[in-house]
């Protein structure tokens, strides 16, 4: 099959690869392994996360992207170019048209950065889509239609969210709060009250495991190990569910602060139409225990959390991409 058109969700955490007809092939950690002395890209995705706290020195494991946008251009251009190979497979004839999901509130620049770095990768064209608008569309929320629809889209490095009527949006903001700094603040907490050095991936597993964005009656435990802070020795403990809880306080408020901009800015009768439907929440950080429950109470609007919420920003982007014509207004088109 000649594969024309590649949608991408280029996530700070994660990138997934959408194709027409075929749906979504590629799910893999936007991670990339580089020699230290000379650059030279050595892993990209799963290979390269295993390294990730594990590299000698002559190592670099390292995500190119850092709160939704490039931090390391040269290594997001030959993730990118990894995962288009990857995705074509085999010999290609042509250059393919891709589209790539962005945060909402990236600058001009940042924008350009990714552009540049699609064509770099080995695109024929490069077209943007703001990541709430894909997340709407893969959540199979009507965006067309002449009523409001709120979105709120958790991601690793960014929340996005948007209030979108008739194709486009009428109000939104991005806040760079998500999975990645729930597990800073994991890694913290831990630190403070248990003297214990963990990595990453601990955090990361503490979150999936046992994380919850409200207290628990019955408490989630789980046995972790890391580094005594004070004898510099390893150390087994058991967390709680509670201090996950405790742990994301800040982190939840800046989500929810930013939902309740949004909701302030949206004209009244849009607001109605939220009321009546409810707010969508997408993005693998939505499935935080009980974060749509956390947000009904806090905001007063009922939520609930889309079906596959992880894949609705790259399910988005390869509909636009499928029917391109349909969705110029809400797309920016480049070369």
């Amino acid at each position: 099959m000649l594969i024309k058109r590649i949608g991408i969700d280029l996530g700070t955490t994660y990138t997934l690869v959408h194709l027409p007809k075929r749906g979504i092939i590629i799910n893999e950690p936007s991670v990339v392994a580089i020699s230290a002395a000379d650059r030279k890209i050595l892993a990209v995705g799963n290979e390269a996360k295993d390294m990730l706290g594990r590299t000698p020195d002559s190592i670099i494991a390292l995500k190119p992207l850092k709160d939704g946008v490039i931090a390391d251009y040269r290594a997001t251009e030959a993730m990118l170019r990894y995962f288009i190979n990857k995705a074509i497979g085999g010999v290609r004839l042509f250059r393919p048209e891709v589209m790539v999901a962005v945060p909402a509130g990236i600058s001009s620049t940042e924008r350009r950065a990714v552009i540049d770095a699609t064509i770099a990768a080995g695109a024929k064209a490069a077209y943007i889509i703001k990541e709430p608008v894909a997340a709407a569309i893969g959540a199979d929320i009507p965006i067309g239609s002449a009523s409001g629809h709120m979105i709120i889209d958790i991601g690793g490095g960014t929340s996005e969210m948007a209030v979108i009527s008739l194709g486009g949006i009428v109000s939104s903001t991005s806040v760079r709060v998500g999975g990645n700094k729930f597990d800073s603040a994991i890694i913290d907490f831990i630190r403070r009250k248990y003297s214990l050095s963990i990595g990453e991936r601990t955090a990361e597993e503490i979150k999936i495991n046992i994380g919850s964005a409200l207290y628990l009656e019955n408490k989630l435990t789980m046995e972790i190990r890391g580094r005594d802070i004070i004898t510099g020795l390893p150390r087994s403990i058991t967390v709680t569910s509670n201090d996950v809880t405790e742990a994301l306080q800040n982190e939840l408020e800046a989500i929810i602060n930013a939902a309740k901009k949004v909701l302030h800015e949206t004209p009244p009768e849009l607001s109605a139409d939220i009321m009546d439907k409810g707010m969508v929440l997408s993005g693998g950080s939505s499935l935080l225990r009980n974060i749509d429950q956390l947000l009904t109470r806090t905001t007063g609007v009922p939520s609930y959390v889309a079906t596959d919420s992880l894949l609705c920003v790259a399910k988005g982007t390869g509909i636009a991409l499928e029917n391109l014509d349909s969705y110029k207004r809400s797309i920016l088109a480049t070369k």
